[in-house]
């Protein structure tokens, strides 16, 4: 009964440690399935997360790739905006040209000129600034005790002299280098008082050829009124690009004629583009050429606006009131594309008293009309190189050509025009047309010693009946004779009229000429044209 009872506790226990362990077992294999469900999970999320931040990734760089084609077309959209503007401003420099200059005072201050500005101040450096002396260090006296000390009284006064020649020594040195100092500062204030008295030297000789400038253009001398107007002309302000700014200036002192050669732009200034524009599906900045008519347009309005430009200049500008008419030869300066040779082709040509010109309202005024309504003769196809003939050649006014040919050949060895016997005057008068290529004949003498001539052109289309009068006058040839000439035309039904005189003439002639067939040569264009088609070297002398 006993043994019984122990076995069957011993297999109540083992049956209990059996079941415990069965369950220990199962809640083990529950816990690692749960931990492989984590596992699981967890990866399921870090794969999921991955996914998550490789679309985020591939979105972002899909929005930077939209971006940046964004960015660049709207850089490329730009750059053709730029352009755009460049053009716009462009044209807007071309077409104010002449507004530019109504707003400028183009009168030269013979003050703005002088020098004004004092010589500099000498600057004496730090090192030569005068320097103060040393002070000297006197030993102090024993004091309390040490004045009971043996010898103290003796001590003190050894380190007295001691301080004292040592001061002294110092005080050698400190004025040993005073007296240095004071040497290269006298010397510096030499140099400077010797650039000093250079620079109002220059000072005072520049203010004198500006008083001298004054002087002489106040009184209407050639070269001095030449060199003012070459100051105003070259101060005038122009765009950097395409304008040469280049000229030649001449004076006719008789008649207060001042005669412009200028250079102007080549048809190249004008743009040759209308507009740009971005072409995106070709990734391209496209220009649209500008219509033939708008550039002939534009470069004639640009020819205009200088010709006109450069006589409100001048005459604006004449504050001694040297001129009475201004003259302006406007010229292109290139090559000819037929032939690759270099040519000068005139395209404008005007000549305005000032008295006209100064009533203008330029700012409100149609270019090319004005300057046709002045009697200018204005190229129809500048941008052809279509020339115009010169209402008068530069040289036929230059003093410079004159006064070369005077050094060529004596003064006294040459002919003088008004020495000439009327017959003499007549077939010099004859032979110079004759050389120039018209069949002239003499018709009459006058009592002034001048000759009428009836000359023909023989070219077809442009050529005709002529009428030559030349004046042996010692003065101002007046409106008058030009008058008689244009009644002379009319009675022998010709084409133009030509009138030569040996000396100048006035205002009120140039005035009455502009708008009719007459052609006007004073003295040193008959001197030129004798000597350039007759092979005449001459001279008019009183």
């Amino acid at each position: 009964m006993g043994r019984r009872s122990g076995l069957e506790g011993f297999l109540r226990a083992a049956g209990r440690a059996a079941a415990a362990a069965q369950r220990e077992s199962k809640r083990q294999q529950r816990m690692q399935t749960t931990h492989l469900r984590q596992l699981e999970r967890h990866e399921r999320m870090a794969a999921a997360q991955q996914r998550r931040e490789l679309q985020a990734f591939d979105r972002q760089e899909k929005e930077a790739a939209r971006q940046a084609k964004a960015d660049y077309l709207q850089d490329r959209q730009a750059e053709a905006d730029d352009l755009n503007a460049e053009l716009k401003d462009r044209l807007e420099e071309l077409e104010s040209l002449l507004l530019h200059t109504l707003s400028v005072n183009d009168t030269i201050r013979f003050d703005s000129l002088r020098h004004t500005d004092a010589h500099p101040a000498l600057n004496v450096p730090n090192d030569l600034v005068p320097g103060c002396p040393p002070d000297a260090t006197v030993p102090p006296p024993p004091a309390g005790l040490a004045r009971l000390w043996p010898g103290a009284g003796k001590r003190h006064l050894a380190a007295q002299a001691a301080a004292q020649q040592a001061h002294q020594q110092v005080l050698d040195q400190f004025h040993r280098a005073e007296l240095q100092k004071n040497q290269r500062l006298a010397d510096l204030r030499a140099q400077h008082e010797t650039a000093r008295a250079l620079y109002e030297a220059d000072v005072a000789r520049r203010n004198a050829e500006v008083d001298e400038l004054q002087r002489a253009y106040r009184s209407h001398e050639p070269d001095a009124v030449v060199t003012y107007n070459d100051m105003v002309l070259t101060r005038s302000e122009y765009p950097a690009e395409g304008f040469p700014q280049a000229f030649k200036l001449a004076y006719a002192e008789a008649s207060k004629e001042l005669v412009i050669e200028y250079d102007l732009p080549e048809l190249s200034v004008v743009p040759m583009e209308a507009d740009y524009r971005y072409v995106k599906t070709r990734d391209a900045i496209d220009s649209k050429a500008r219509k033939a008519s708008d550039i002939k347009r534009l470069y004639q309005d640009i020819i205009a606006s200088i010709a006109l430009r450069t006589l409100h200049e001048a005459f604006e500008a004449d504050q001694a009131d040297a001129l009475a008419l201004v003259t302006f030869n406007g010229v292109v300066d290139t090559h000819d594309p037929s032939t690759g040779q270099e040519v000068r082709v005139p395209v404008v040509s005007v000549r305005a008293t000032k008295e006209a010109f100064l009533q203008l309202r330029l700012e409100r005024v149609e270019k090319v009309s004005c300057l046709r309504n002045l009697g200018a003769q204005v190229s129809n196809r500048p941008d052809e190189l279509q020339a115009i003939k010169p209402i008068v050649e530069f040289n036929m006014v230059d003093k410079r050509f004159i006064a070369q040919s005077d050094v060529l050949s004596g003064l006294e060895a040459r002919p003088n025009l008004l020495d000439l016997t009327p017959g003499e005057f007549e077939a010099l008068v004859s032979n110079l047309f004759s050389q120039m290529g018209l069949d002239t004949k003499l018709t009459r003498s006058s009592r002034d010693g001048g000759v009428d001539a009836v000359a023909f052109d023989t070219r077809p289309v442009l050529g005709g009946k002529v009428v030559i009068q030349a004046k042996r006058y010692r003065d101002t040839v007046g409106v008058s004779a030009v008058r008689d000439l244009y009644g002379t035309m009319l009675n022998e039904g010709a084409s133009k009229g030509i009138l030569v005189c040996t000396s100048g003439y006035g205002t009120a002639a140039f005035d009455f000429a502009k708008d009719k067939p007459i052609e006007l040569i004073d003295g040193g264009g008959l001197l030129y044209l004798l000597r350039e088609h007759a092979d005449v070297d001459a001279r008019i002398a009183s």
